[in-house]
């Protein structure tokens, strides 16, 4: 337990958190709809400091990050809690749960380092439940994990207030943004959050004001947000405000939680969604959760050659040198060098 940052005292005991655009006003003893920010005696405490649900080293394609240190190892790790309450969670186990979960281990920065440079991982990955409300412990952590030598990256819905993001900022090297829908009544109704302007916010100071490598994923669920007209104005926006070369993931929805009698999302659906994103400018545009899929891989925006093919998270080829296409010289928007060697696998 640490005393949390971003609060303030109010009258009778009560304090406001101002860490998300919940800002919750929690009673004495009671938590903030995270589940582990809790006022105890007046102060605001983060109950999940140190505390590990889940550990792995994951390629870096399962975040998923596609164009940020390709085919290299990210030692993820995540604890309970979050501050949206989706119905299709699929880590709605330890999301929805707080620090009574019983398979918490104690952690310290130090120890996580040290363990991601055991596994020989280029980064660390924040991620599995939503990353933000574990911001004490991410905060610290990364600002460790740059001292050694190490990339930090936030796997996030990106619900954060403008203030301790812009804190935590410069020690984030790579982001994928989960933009739930382009409508905010999806994220009422879905999320039980108001809308999902604070995610699109975060997505743009990122890129354009700290120049953090920003991938986006859009999970396509059937009758909820799989309009046409709202794939075209999310790539709109992409294009107008993020930069039309980055990086977008269309994914497959997989009945889970409470929408677990929907169908997957179909095949069909998830390619006419990419075509739009095509249409509208957006020069990578991805598939998932369809392994084998074409839309896996990365093509040529000039020549239109596959450059990096892959079968899940798998590369299978790599035809990018020196961050350019092989075959026509086009510039390609790659951070880091691919690592063509296995990563050691771990899982805890």
């Amino acid at each position: 337990m640490r005393e949390a940052m971003y609060w303030e005292p109010l009258e009778r005991k009560r304090v406001r958190c101002h860490l998300c655009p919940l800002n919750c006003i929690i009673d004495e003893g009671k938590r903030g709809s995270c589940r582990v920010r809790k006022n105890i005696n007046g102060k605001l405490y983060a109950l999940n400091y140190g505390k590990v649900s889940s550990i792995a080293s994951d390629p870096i394609e399962k975040k998923p990050l596609f164009h940020f240190y390709p085919g290299s190892c990210a030692f993820s790790i995540g604890t309970v809690g979050c501050n949206m309450h989706c119905k299709h969670c699929q880590n709605w186990e330890i999301s929805q749960a707080d620090e009574s979960f019983p398979y918490l281990q104690d952690a310290t920065p130090d120890a996580l380092a040290r363990l991601a440079k055991h596994y020989e991982c280029e980064s660390i990955a924040y991620t599995y439940n939503e990353p933000m409300i574990w911001y004490e412990f991410v905060f610290d952590t990364a600002k460790l994990a740059k001292k050694a030598g190490l990339n930090n990256i936030l796997v996030t819905n990106g619900y954060i207030n403008e203030e301790p993001f812009r804190k935590l900022a410069p020690y984030i090297d790579a982001m994928n943004i989960d933009i739930k829908a382009f409508d905010d009544e999806f994220y009422m109704k879905i999320a039980s959050v108001p809308s999902g302007e604070a995610s699109k916010r975060t997505a743009q100071i990122a890129k354009k004001e700290f120049g953090i490598h920003v991938e986006l994923t859009y999970l396509i669920i059937p009758t909820f947000n799989d309009r046409e007209e709202e794939f075209r104005a999310f790539a709109r926006w992409v294009v107008e405000e993020l930069g039309d070369d980055t990086p977008v993931h269309f994914s497959r929805f997989f009945p889970h939680y409470k929408l677990s009698k929907l169908p997957p999302t179909p095949i069909g659906t998830i390619e006419r969604a990419y075509s739009i994103a095509k249409e509208e400018g957006l020069k990578f545009v991805y598939i998932g959760n369809v392994p084998g899929h074409n839309g896996e891989n990365t093509y040529c925006p000039r020549c239109g050659k596959p450059l990096i093919v892959r079968w899940g998270f798998t590369i299978e080829e790599y035809h990018i040198d020196d961050g350019k296409c092989e075959y026509c010289g086009e510039p390609i928007p790659i951070v880091g060098e691919y690592n063509k060697k296995r990563y050691k696998s771990m899982w805890w």
